[in-house]
């Protein structure tokens, strides 16, 4: 059974996502608000046909730069984030030569890093800087791998400065009304019932995992909830560096991660559905960051 709902999924997901790539490619090169919100929906569609419901925490903020910095757990962190708002990515480079992945990536509007040369991850910087010039939203996995979804690994400092002065300090920097929200996510039932510790990694894809085997295991395994709380925008400008930033981020998405595990805050759930016409937009006061994120 489990085979059958993973080559039906499988195909299912083909038969949506090869028709749609070339309308996005247009997108990308003359329409740029189309560009950011039609993965958007695009992805919302994918999570309720691979079966992965969303309980969504909060709001991110529209129409206005934002960074968001997120946890990473597996390969389904993508359309799972990308179905919560219009989001672009940060990635590897390697990402950028995966068959079909890349595609989809470049389609994102994804920005590649090598990691392995100082002078790319300043183009980088400079990249993202000018995205959020024009007002994109870009995802983080700051701790620059996945974990097992039972923990947070520490944050890697060094892209951060991407949103606070570019590489070498002479290119763009973020825009004066910039925020940074940060994004908890946590795998939480598998049909209908708690994961427990020992289950989640089965989940959570990281180390040498191979990613073919793993997606289709995770397709034909039964429909997952995930649980996505978003943090408090932000102003980027209080921050004093991106050593400060990444401190205060990688503790509050830790105390979050912690907290979505225990359960805590049910109250304030809000399905994906209803939050892009009931959730009114997150406004944005000059708070420092060590009270709001406190």
């Amino acid at each position: 059974m489990s085979r059958l709902r993973a080559g039906t999924l499988l195909f299912l997901f083909m038969a949506l996502t090869v028709p749609l790539m070339p309308l996005q490619a247009v997108f990308v090169r003359t329409w740029p608000r189309a560009a950011r919100r039609f993965p958007h929906w695009y992805h919302r569609l994918v999570c309720r046909l691979i079966g992965v419901r969303l309980n969504i925490l909060g709001a991110v903020v529209q129409n206005q730069p934002v960074l968001l910095i997120s946890n990473h757990t597996s390969w389904l962190d993508i359309p799972v984030l990308s179905a919560v708002a219009p989001v672009s990515f940060v990635a590897k480079k390697e990402v950028g030569t995966w068959p079909f992945v890349a595609w989809l990536a470049k389609l994102q509007r994804s920005v590649f890093v090598d990691r392995q040369r100082r002078a790319a991850t300043g183009e980088a910087a400079a990249e993202i800087a000018t995205r959020l010039k024009a007002g994109d939203a870009i995802v983080l996995f700051a701790e620059g791998t996945s974990s097992d979804g039972n923990r947070v690994l520490p944050f890697l400092s060094s892209l951060f400065g991407a949103v606070m002065q570019s590489g070498n300090g002479s290119g763009p920097s973020a825009p004066v009304n910039a925020v940074v929200q940060t994004l908890a996510i946590v795998y939480t039932h598998h049909h209908g019932v708690p994961l427990s510790r020992e289950q989640r990694p089965h989940v959570g894809w990281y180390g040498d995992m191979e990613m073919t085997g793993h997606a289709w295991q995770v397709l034909g395994s039964g429909p997952l909830d995930v649980t996505i709380r978003v943090g408090p925008p932000v102003p980027l400008d209080g921050f004093a560096g991106r050593k400060d930033l990444a401190t205060a981020s990688e503790r509050q998405v830790r105390e979050n991660v912690v907290r979505i595990l225990r359960g805590r805050g049910p109250e304030d759930v809000v399905e994906v559905t209803e939050m892009q016409h009931k959730t009114p937009r997150a406004e944005v006061k000059a708070v420092s960051p060590r009270d709001k994120w406190r």
